[in-house]
């Protein structure tokens, strides 16, 4: 599917037809024929626009006959029921600058960045390049900033109820949260080197505006503030799930503990009793107070052990 937008008033308006300067928004369903055809109109290589498809695709920055391609990461919240799934992945966004002035944006996923500027949340004069493919870069880091929030609020949440329970659940939905962590850190490092090359090139043609050069800085430290705090939070995680895996061994120690002893409790009377059950005469049979006896002694001794093993802190 093919959008076309202009400004007006530096307000976003879908027109029907492209225009000269406009924004053309490639979104989901992509067909064969649209490719093709923005190929064409625009003399572009063909890549440009496929890598952008593949979710699997660096970011990166490419230059091939006056076109400019710049391939990043984008945060995506992961449409799945399942619990051990992450919570969010990453995929690639392509923007293209045409040598004829066209911006050109492809995702294969619905895009929350771009859906900021088609909705009239962000407002922006397309016929500003630069400064559009800056915003877009900044909107983005706002993206990871906000999706580590809230991965971090859930974390403590499932973390209070790790800690009452022992159920495989909150085990599970850490692991979902372990491994958004881990596309994050990813894609981060990958966006970062690429903002810092193009930063270093001034592939953007931005050195000497000093207000695009001091937006581009900010973008440049903000990435980096997302990348400390993705890996802050998956050190974080890591601990957890290592200090809760001790926990369940040292329960389970203390179980295994308990139960020894109270089976040797048990196998007093039982052994006494044993002794006194064979048919063997041992001189107490025709005592009316033999089984009660044996009854109090084999508690007595018990209820010894018991006390020495309190004492000793044993149970």
């Amino acid at each position: 599917m093919i959008q076309y937008f202009t400004s007006i008033d530096r307000k976003l308006t879908q027109i029907a037809e492209p225009a000269a300067g406009c924004w053309i928004n490639i979104k989901p369903p992509i067909g064969q024929e649209e490719l093709d055809l923005i190929t064409k109109e625009h003399e572009l290589p063909p890549d440009f626009l496929t890598d952008a498809l593949d979710s699997e695709e660096r970011a990166r920055y490419e230059r091939e006959d006056g076109a400019k391609l710049i391939l990043f990461s984008v945060a995506i919240e992961n449409q799945t029921d399942r619990e051990d799934e992450p919570l969010f992945v990453t995929e690639p966004i392509g923007i293209i600058l045409t040598e004829d002035d066209y911006i050109i944006t492809i995702s294969n996923n619905e895009n929350p960045i771009l859906e900021l500027f088609i909705n009239g949340k962000v407002k922006i004069d397309i016929t500003d390049r630069k400064l559009f493919v800056l915003k877009i870069l900044e909107h983005n880091v706002y993206r990871f900033l906000t999706s580590l929030r809230r991965l971090n609020g859930r974390r403590n949440l499932i973390e209070k109820e790790l800690y009452n329970s022992s159920r495989n659940r909150e085990l599970k939905l850490l692991l979902s949260i372990e491994k958004s962590l881990v596309y994050f850190v990813d894609a981060l490092n990958a966006n970062e080197l690429l903002k810092r090359k193009l930063n270093r090139t001034d592939q953007l043609g931005i050195r000497g505006q000093e207000e695009k050069e001091d937006l581009f800085e900010d973008i440049i430290i903000d990435a980096s503030q997302a990348l400390a705090m993705a890996n802050l939070y998956t050190d974080i995680l890591n601990g957890t799930m290592e200090t809760y895996s001790s926990i369940i061994s040292n329960n389970l120690n203390l179980v295994i503990h308990r139960l020894t002893i109270i089976t040797f409790l048990l196998m007093v009377p039982t052994l006494i009793a044993s002794f006194y059950g064979m048919n063997v005469p041992n001189g107490l049979e025709n005592n009316h107070y033999a089984f009660g006896g044996i009854i109090l002694t084999s508690i007595f001794i018990s209820i010894i052990l018991a006390i020495f093993f309190k004492r000793n802190k044993m149970i």
